[in-house]
């Protein structure tokens, strides 16, 4: 399995930061991180850290949610010009999927289109290295090995999964967490809920993954109303749970929530974990059949009376209602018209969905016809 070479967690694990690069030889950061981390006074706790340590660094914050073509291709432009010998990605999936495709880029520049980064990229060289500090709890991107861009002018998010690209070094730091709004705090919580889920029953899960699968479902359905609360042990235990989900997803890939989920965003700016919170009992309903026993597990691992003794049929409901109503607690939207899904759409947002890389992972095949049938049962 391909993880980071070193992680920190826990409170104050970024006072590692400095340690790390100094250990490392580093001379030189790219800080890589958005406008608003800098404003609130999120980012600039790591960033006090390197000017602590006397090291050096440069800030390129020109972020933008669902991470653009230009975005990347401006942060490589700002890479070179800084002459950084390491970049730290300070955020959520944004910052930390724009930084992978800069130290992608950067060691491989004929990849410098971004677009042929898509898929499995054959890149030779590995990626500057990168000192990730995640600030929401969902993305799980400072573990795994893929990364989403938007294509602004096609209308199109692609997902880019490279070994090459994983952070050599995460610091999983509740307090860098404690800041986000509860809107935030839910939607990249379910979308931690939402890879566990589909890690777990996706085809290529198998005993390894399913054990990291099942205890982030189980860590992530007993905090996540917590954290959302600004709860401080909550918050800290969903950062756990989201490092174990990405452990195990992007081991094994993700299924149709994805599929459904990346389009949504291309099209409408919808926040990736907005859209994977929405979808998610939709999608679970539509796979329950070809999933086992595995529904009975999530149920189990939810803490549902009587999972263990129930009928298959009811306990495969009983995961998808629990899953549900934990959307609706966390002030989840539940239909596609609240994201600003629109009915003439659907058709050319279902082909997209159906191109999709995750959609092949499904436990259940699915047509395009199911996916246009499935879009329009959310509107």
């Amino acid at each position: 399995m391909l993880l980071n070479e070193t992680s920190y967690f826990g409170k104050g694990a970024i006072d590692e930061v400095a340690n790390e690069a100094k250990k490392r030889g580093f001379k030189k950061a790219l800080v890589v991180t958005d406008k608003d981390l800098l404003k609130f006074e999120v980012a600039t706790k790591v960033i006090d850290v390197l000017k602590a340590a006397g090291l050096a660094y440069e800030i390129y914050d020109g972020i933008v949610p669902n991470p653009s073509i230009q975005a990347v291709q401006s942060g490589v432009e700002a890479c070179k010009k800084a002459e950084a010998d390491y970049i730290v990605a300070i955020g959520g999936g944004s910052p930390i999927d724009t930084a992978k495709a800069i130290g992608i880029i950067i060691e491989n520049p004929e990849f410098s289109d971004v677009i042929s980064l898509e898929g499995v990229a054959e890149t030779k060289k590995t990626a500057l290295p990168i000192l990730a500090v995640p600030t929401t709890s969902g993305t799980a991107a400072e573990v795994t090995i893929n990364y989403v861009i938007t294509d602004t002018e096609n209308h199109r998010k692609f997902v880019c999964v490279d070994p090459h690209d994983i952070p050599v070094v995460a610091f999983i730091d509740s307090d860098m967490m404690m800041g986000m709004p509860k809107g935030l705090c839910a939607s990249t919580g379910m979308d931690a809920l939402t890879h566990a889920i589909e890690g777990f029953i996706t085809k290529g899960a198998w005993e390894m993954s399913d054990m990291l699968h099942i205890k982030a479902i189980e860590i992530i359905s007993h905090s996540l109303r917590d954290s959302v609360a600004g709860d401080q042990r909550g918050r800290e235990e969903m950062a756990l749970g989201q490092y174990i989900a990405g452990m195990g997803f992007s081991n094994v890939g993700l299924g149709l929530v994805h599929g459904m989920a990346h389009p949504l965003s291309a099209w409408y700016n919808t926040p990736h974990g907005v859209a994977c919170a929405t979808l998610l009992p939709l999608i679970m309903d539509f796979n329950k059949e070809n999933t086992g026993e595995k529904y009975r597990e999530i149920a189990i691992a939810m803490g549902i009376d009587g999972a263990a003794d129930m009928p298959l049929s009811a306990v495969r409901v009983a995961a998808v209602n629990a899953v549900k109503q934990l959307g609706i607690d966390v002030g989840i939207p539940q239909n596609l018209t609240e994201l600003g899904m629109k009915e003439e759409d659907v058709e050319q947002v279902a082909k997209d969905a159906f191109r999709d890389v995750c959609t092949p992972g499904n436990p259940r095949d699915v047509s395009l016809e199911e996916i246009i049938a499935l879009y329009k049962s959310m509107l």
